[in-house]
């Protein structure tokens, strides 16, 4: 394995231990308010910058997606703050 592959799955490795060490932490207050869901726009700009990061070999398609999901969270957050 080249260096940056290993770099890529450790930071993979990473993210899933914090995902599911919030996971558990959010399931243990099930009394408490939960915080708002995440939209639909929200996520798929999560899912784009996400797989900007596997793709990160390829700078045209990595920087390609990071714009679309960067753009797609603005839109969302546009969005939201109007309806307020």
């Amino acid at each position: 394995m080249e260096p940056s592959q290993i770099y890529i799955l450790i930071s993979i490795i990473a993210l899933l231990i914090i995902a599911i060490v919030v996971f558990f932490v959010r399931g243990k207050k099930r009394g408490k308010k939960r915080g708002k869901k995440v939209s639909l726009l929200g996520g798929l700009g999560l899912i784009f910058v996400l797989a900007a990061i596997i793709f990160v070999e390829s700078r045209l398609v990595g920087y390609t997606l990071i714009g679309i999901g960067v753009l797609l969270a603005l839109i969302d957050i546009i969005i939201k703050s109007k309806k307020k």
